[in-house]
């Protein structure tokens, strides 16, 4: 319990969390956020530049911070892609609820049917997708060796991309120098896109109710 106290005390720090927890943190969030419904909340694209940052400070070993966390994003992708195929369409009708968001499962197949088996490489980079998409494949029981494939390819290049960014970014001096500004920098550019994603929903539900009203 006092673990689990912990983990959340620090989760709005990554830096705090990081140091605290170590690689066996950062693997956890990695695979839940990939592989659990309850991962959407998770920080996953600045928790990685953050962790290759502290990498680039000695606090952990860049090589095996890649491998561990690749094998967290492909194992927690196969786990939501057999999630999603064992429960079917019957999880869209799930009502929601504090660890469920079904909004958020309905962008996913909407960026799925748009994208296609894609998806599942352009979803690593997008919040609520990259826990969505492999359980929306799953259901549509998309081919499971054409999965596998986008599956490793995605989680190698999520992985690598933005740990090795925050590793050899957080070698420069100047970065060394003000690093906690930079963690914090790091932090507000990854919430961006969630913060234009809701807008954007917000404006469209706006148009959609304008429109509703004028057909009325």
């Amino acid at each position: 319990m006092d673990v689990i106290t912990e983990f959340f005390k620090n989760l709005g720090d990554l830096e705090a969390l990081i140091k605290w927890g170590g690689l066996t943190v950062l693997i956890i969030i990695i695979f839940a956020e990939t592989g659990l419904l309850i991962g959407f909340f998770l920080p996953g694209d600045s928790l990685l530049i953050t962790a290759g940052l502290l990498a680039a400070q000695g606090y952990l070993d860049i090589f095996w911070l890649n491998i561990s966390l690749i094998l967290a994003a492909i194992i927690g992708d196969t786990v939501g892609y057999w999630f999603g195929r064992k429960t079917g369409p019957k999880l869209f009708q799930r009502e929601e609820s504090r660890f469920f968001k079904r909004s958020h499962l309905l962008k996913a197949k909407e960026f799925y049917e748009k994208h296609g088996g894609k998806a599942i490489i352009y979803a690593r980079f997008v919040p609520f997708a990259r826990t969505f998409a492999p359980i929306v494949a799953g259901v549509a029981e998309m081919n499971y060796r054409k999965f596998v494939t986008f599956n490793v390819v995605g989680g190698i290049v999520w992985i690598t991309s933005l740990s090795l960014l925050g590793y050899y970014f957080g070698n420069i001096p100047f970065v060394k120098k003000n690093f906690e500004y930079v963690i914090i920098g790091v932090i507000i550019l990854s919430v961006m896109p969630i913060v234009i994603g809701y807008l954007n929903h917000r404006k469209e539900e706006k148009l959609k109710k304008e429109k509703e009203a004028e057909v009325k």
